[in-house]
């Protein structure tokens, strides 16, 4: 039998998880623990996910699965499981599916532990955690024994500088946004269980208890329609503002593509072209890191604890970002939105600012093509420049022509972590592609070939945007070459 429990933050998942998993013999494992444990024991996957946040790179998801991958391939075939907090999304609920099966497992149950959004705001405000072993407490409903200490471990209890009631509400909304297709998902493949969180912490065990029961007698209790739904519209609802309703005519872009597609590249063409800013999460994750900014120091306080950067974290910087008045003529968004749940959020981001998305460039490069690429790329250790061995090669092979430093081949540029990057990308990719189909965004641009014939094909777009905008946008497209656009006079 294997079974996921998940729920908001605050819910209890991991105290419950704890005690069910404790007393029905299952094997609990949440990712923030095997992310703990292979950053502690220094496993392959481990030291790749700390080079990411050594560099202050957000740790991609594709090692998020890994690390789930090559713990069920270690666990004995009759051992019952229980996934905590996993999957999230709908992405990671299709790649478990695909993983079980491939183990020779199979999921039975879903069970979503449902509290009150006021209940879980009034929950995290009063939430403490253990700095070593990361136990959960609570000030009212589940205090330690000693003021401010573990009961387990003896260390130091503390609050998250995430609980504060205005990041518990974005947290929650973004739940919401990430489980609504989840809830779907297992709604219509019968595997859906509704367990109320409420009263006592022992009669909600009991009640979990009780549903694990009726899973292993085959005789579950599957949630109705009805209860679906009304987990289904705690989603907030915004829509796409149109170009009448948006406030002030900017010029506002998105760039995707997979890792190695040349967003970046055709990111700074555009920059130069237009004078807009290119924002890119990856920069901005660093600045704010650098800079110990708040939400620096919240990503960092993630980090130190060996757990992943929550999505509502990343999509407060970019906020931050898109308010500068740097921006207010329009930007270049590179690297984000990743996923679905992260396009809608930044539709709600853009909303909230009377702002709208005039365009989504969808660089499209063959697999094949990415391998060779990325599995060419070298970087310098010191200014990390960027280099490949045939397209770009330096003047004195290993030696980065800028600066002198050591150029190296990063460990997730190998032929089979590129293919799992690659499967992830297309995974999250293909809802959100159709997204901004359905909303008429969405421009494919043929991303092979030599670099001016792709930023000459990417010009092109660009122009049939801006040419019924002359009189709005205060910036003037010009051919230099055939498709080169030239600013105006400041």
């Amino acid at each position: 039998m294997t079974i996921a429990l998940i729920g908001p933050s605050g819910a209890g998942k991991g105290t419950q998880a704890h005690k069910i998993a404790s007393q029905l013999n299952l094997l609990h494992i949440s990712t923030g623990d095997l992310f703990r444990s292979s950053l502690e024991q220094r496993t392959a996957l481990g030291l790749l996910a700390k080079r990411y946040m050594k560099q202050g790179e957000l740790v991609p998801d594709e090692v998020v699965d890994a690390l789930i991958e090559e713990w069920l391939l270690k666990a004995a075939p009759n051992q019952e499981i229980l996934f905590d907090g996993f999957p999230r999304t709908l992405y990671q609920a299709e790649f478990l599916d695909k993983l079980l099966e491939e183990t020779g497992r199979k999921l039975d149950a879903v069970i979503y532990l449902q509290v009150s959004d006021d209940e879980v705001v009034e929950r995290l405000s009063g939430r403490l955690i253990c700095r070593t072993c990361q136990t959960p407490y609570h000030m009212a409903f589940n205090p330690p024994v000693i003021s401010g200490v573990c009961d387990f471990c003896h260390s130091e209890l503390y609050q998250r500088p995430d609980d504060v009631l205005s990041m518990a509400q974005d947290r929650l909304k973004e739940f919401h946004r990430a489980t609504e297709p989840l809830i779907n998902y297992y709604k219509k493949t019968g595997k859906l269980i509704i367990v109320r969180d409420e009263g006592n912490i022992d009669r909600v065990t009991n009640s979990l208890i009780e549903a694990v029961g009726g899973v292993r007698r085959q005789k579950p209790q599957r949630a109705t329609t009805e209860e679906a739904l009304q987990i289904q519209s705690l989603k907030a609802q915004v829509n796409i503002l149109s170009a009448e309703q948006a406030e002030f005519p900017s010029f506002d872009v998105v760039l995707l593509g997979a890792p190695g597609s040349g967003k970046g590249t055709q990111a700074e063409q555009l920059k130069d072209a237009l004078g807009l800013q290119h924002v890119s999460t990856g920069d901005l994750f660093r600045e704010n890191l650098k800079n110990e900014t708040d939400l620096g120091k919240l990503a960092k306080s993630y980090m130190e604890r060996g757990e992943l950067v929550p999505d509502d974290v990343t999509q407060a910087m970019v906020r931050e970002r898109l308010e500068r008045p740097d921006t207010r003529g329009g930007f270049i968004l590179d690297g984000f939105p990743r996923t679905l749940p992260q396009a809608e959020a930044l539709t709600d981001i853009l909303t909230s600012m009377q702002r709208r998305l005039d365009a989504v460039l969808y660089i499209k490069v063959s697999d094949a093509e990415i391998i060779q690429r990325l599995s060419g790329r070298r970087i310098c250790c010191d200014c990390q420049t960027p280099y490949h061995v045939m397209f770009n090669p330096p003047q004195k092979s290993g030696i980065c022509d800028r600066c002198g430093g050591e150029l190296y081949q990063r460990k997730d540029d190998n032929e089979e972590t590129i293919m799992a990057r690659l499967k992830t990308f297309h995974g999250q990719t293909s809802p959100l592609v159709q997204y901004y189909k359905d909303a008429g965004l969405l421009i494919e641009i043929e991303g092979e070939g030599d670099v001016s014939e792709i930023t000459a094909r990417t010009m092109v777009s660009i122009q049939s945007i801006l040419e019924p905008r002359r009189t709005e946008w205060p910036q003037k497209p010009s051919h230099v070459g055939s498709t080169k656009v030239e600013m105006a006079d400041a």
